[in-house]
């Protein structure tokens, strides 16, 4: 079968596509930059790449698919009038469906059984109620919190249960919900592809345990043997909510709100129907911990949600930020001699950020990832999406990887921090009269007077913070 995936790079369909691949399905991944997209050399020609921007008619889609995934969203989006652009993207997709041999229209969504929705949910069950209108025999899944490695949902329980051991909660934590494993997802989402059981139907999908969000929290201490206390306060509002789980976890403030809006609906599923369809029973909550943890000490995450851009699937973008722009720029350079192996030293740069850190006064980067996170910004506690790989699009810290060139050894980043104005920083192995060196530049393009004052105010620390990383990156060996 021949089936359009879209979100193909998004952390739920970089999962799906080799779950289709295996099943014998032909995929077309549509994706809004092709450079962000790096599994095509994996899959070979079993994956046809086309681009598409929903905001925008689409024109690329092979009128001779006959099933797609809908797989969009901007959760991340802070814009106002978000709502109308996820609806105006669904109708950008359905135009484009009905002028092909699609016969299967899937979606997965959140489950919407609660009244007084909030604002993404309500924006979630528009969207499906545009894609119910398209004439196409649809297939939606509503899902509740999907637990696997590099899920929102489990990053977030993760950080608030390793970091505090006496936490401060709002309210919202005894909200009850049906937390499903990431395998679990994906069964379904596979196994209803082209299953004439499951057109024109609506499922609720969801794990075993009905939980409240701090028996999540506390189960998740048992599982890692750690002693937790949690403390409702009822007064802390949605905003304060969101600036302090913005604060303690690795989502931004954009993230944090939206999260914490849709915390005070119960998620819990009305009925049971797609066993009959997809039979064979979900993975209790502990095990998709433990399931999601093997992966991480495996060092084998397929994909995050970090991997979306900062603000949503709605962005415009950021890949066209690859080539550093020469003009209306300040710079600051340094070029580092260095006699080892020039292997052992990109290696080095691979491994930058995360828990390596950023090689010198890292106490430093560490107090600009927490000024921005009071800013609204997404500070460092991201982390990188893999440690011994790193591919366009991944997070690095509050960085993003604009190139990853290991051909050419060159490391091209992009700041997401709160600047005013636009910052690169580059990392490249040059060869000059037989001496080779690192060189590391960082570039910023300022927005108005204030971005050269934050230029001129931060130069005395990049004199002594860059030039002691390139001079570390040289020296650094792993013990």
């Amino acid at each position: 079968m021949k089936v359009l995936l879209t979100g193909a790079n998004g952390y739920i369909g970089t999962r799906l596509l080799p779950v289709l691949l295996e099943q014998g399905h032909e995929v077309v991944c549509m994706v809004r930059d092709k450079r962000r997209f790096a599994l095509e050399s994996d899959f070979g020609n079993r994956v046809k790449i086309i681009t598409g921007d929903l905001l925008r008619p689409l024109e690329e889609i092979p009128k001779d698919i006959q099933a797609a995934y809908y797989l969009v969203h901007s959760m991340s989006a802070s814009e106002n009038g978000f709502s109308d652009l996820e609806l105006h993207s669904a109708q950008n997709f359905v135009n484009a469906l009905q002028a092909t041999d699609c016969g299967q229209l899937i979606y997965l969504t959140g489950i919407v059984n609660d009244e007084g929705l909030s604002k993404h949910l309500s924006s979630r069950l528009a969207v499906e109620e545009e894609l119910k209108k398209s004439g196409i025999a649809f297939t939606i899944l509503r899902a509740a919190i999907i637990i696997g490695s590099g899920s929102a949902s489990f990053e977030i329980i993760r950080d608030l249960t390793e970091k505090l051991p006496l936490m401060v909660a709002p309210k919202w934590v005894q909200t009850k919900c049906q937390p499903i494993g990431i395998r679990d997802v994906l069964r379904y989402l596979s196994g209803v592809l082209s299953n004439d059981k499951a057109l024109g139907q609506i499922f609720d999908i969801g794990g075993p345990d009905v939980l409240s969000y701090r028996e999540m929290m506390m189960q998740y201490a048992e599982v890692r043997q750690l002693r937790r206390i949690i403390i409702t306060l009822p007064l802390l509002t949605p905003r304060l909510s969101s600036l302090w789980l913005n604060l303690v976890t690795s989502v931004p403030y954009a993230l944090a709100r939206s999260l914490v809006d849709s915390m005070k609906n119960e998620v819990i599923c009305k009925e049971n129907k797609i066993t009959a369809i997809v039979p064979g029973p979900c993975l209790p909550y502990r095990e998709t911990l433990k399931l999601a943890f093997e992966k991480i000490e495996q060092n084998s995450i397929v994909s995050s949600w970090k991997d979306a851009l900062n603000r949503g699937y709605l962005e415009t973008s950021f890949m066209d930020q690859v080539k550093v722009p020469q003009n209306g720029t300040l710079e600051y350079k340094v070029k580092m001699p260095f006699e080892r192996d020039p292997k052992e030293v990109f290696e080095n740069i691979w491994g930058i950020g995360g828990d390596r850190g950023w090689y010198y006064l890292n106490w430093l980067w560490n107090l600009r990832g927490f000024l921005d996170k009071l800013f609204g910004g997404v500070g460092t506690r991201r982390g990188r999406t893999g440690n011994s790989s790193l591919q366009a699009g991944d997070v690095l810290d509050f960085w993003r990887v604009l190139l990853a060139d290991k051909n050419n050894r060159r490391l091209l980043l992009f700041a997401e921090m709160k600047v005013p104005g636009e910052a690169w920083l580059e990392f490249k192995i040059v060869e000059h009269h037989g001496q080779t060196f690192l060189s590391q530049i960082a570039t910023f393009r300022p927005s108005g007077l204030w971005g050269r004052v934050y230029w001129y105010a931060m130069f005395p620390f990049h004199l002594f913070l860059f030039k002691g990383m390139a001079r570390q990156i040289t020296l650094f060996r792993l013990q």
